[in-house]
């Protein structure tokens, strides 16, 4: 079993596929026998993505600061709710618990969260895989801004195919479970 962290909205987004994806990939997670690890909130797409592991027998670990407990509107029926004093916390504590880590539609701290646990990676800080679920084309123009920066010489090639993406759910999970039964990442 992996601790699969998950970085997405507090918000539901305009798409309905946004949702279905998000629930989709929450209901796969539990199947396959992994932890959720996530910000902790009952709204949103992340109250979407917790209840549909749960909804599957799925073990959830939220975790969230205390000033955003009422803002967020913390989720009191997961398997465990942990809370913390600030966002850096937040994010430590996440990145602790995780054995991967996946990127759902966001806003900017979705996008925040990615880049940092990214960062870490190519620091060599973590050697844990990092995707994005594309679910609608919603990170292709990030995925093709990235490219770019390759392009350009500000990314090199091994650390941008470090970024792993796929337009399913399941697609998804089996890259990710492909790197942790060895497949690692490249530097």
């Amino acid at each position: 079993m992996a601790n699969i962290c998950v970085y997405l909205g507090s918000r539901e987004g305009r798409e309905p596929h946004f949702r279905a994806a998000t629930e989709a990939l929450g209901a796969e997670i539990a199947r396959r026998g992994h932890r959720l690890v996530y910000g902790g909130a009952r709204i949103g797409l992340m109250g979407a993505l917790a209840d549909a592991a749960m909804a599957e027998g799925g073990k959830v670990t939220g975790v969230m600061p205390h000033h955003l407990v009422e803002r967020e509107q913390a989720h009191h029926g997961l398997s465990e709710l942990i809370r913390v004093a600030n966002m850096h916390e937040r994010k430590a504590s996440m990145a602790a618990r995780a054995d991967a880590f996946i990127a759902l539609p966001g806003g900017i701290g979705t996008l925040e969260e990615l880049f940092e646990a990214w960062t870490w990676q190519y620091l060599g800080l973590h050697d844990k895989p990092i995707g994005v679920l594309d679910t609608g084309g919603f990170y292709t123009p990030l995925l093709g801004f990235l490219d770019n920066t390759v392009a350009h010489g500000f990314l090199n090639p091994e650390t941008r195919a470090n970024l792993l993406s796929a337009e399913t759910p399941a697609a998804l999970l089996d890259h990710l479970e492909n790197h942790l039964a060895g497949g690692g990442i490249t530097r």
